[in-house]
């Protein structure tokens, strides 16, 4: 399996406006296991981003589907920048293959 785990920073007060982007493009994407895109509790303009995949190859397959590439090209204006970004090796947990 692989996992990423990510932050990213909205625009001043475009949050919401920023997730609302990122779980729209989420309907099917083959070999996602888990997307969790999550408020971080103590900056107002902040996210993270939780993802497990059956593999890496299916992670970068997702970003040529076309829902996936409408919500990157819709956030990609209210994207303030990133922050820290950690590829992981996921084995197992609730939800998750073992």
């Amino acid at each position: 399996m692989y996992g990423l785990i990510g932050k990213m920073l909205a625009q001043p007060g475009r949050r919401d406006e920023l997730v609302g982007f990122l779980l729209a493009g989420t309907g099917a994407m083959p070999g996602c296991l888990s997307y969790i895109v999550a408020n971080d509790a103590t900056n107002a303009d902040a996210i993270w981003i939780t993802e497990v995949w059956d593999s890496a190859a299916s992670h970068q397959a997702s970003l040529k589907l076309p829902a996936v590439q409408e919500a990157i090209s819709k956030a990609r204006p209210i994207i303030a920048g990133f922050g820290e970004r950690f590829e992981t090796a996921p084995v197992g947990g609730v939800g998750l293959p073992r």
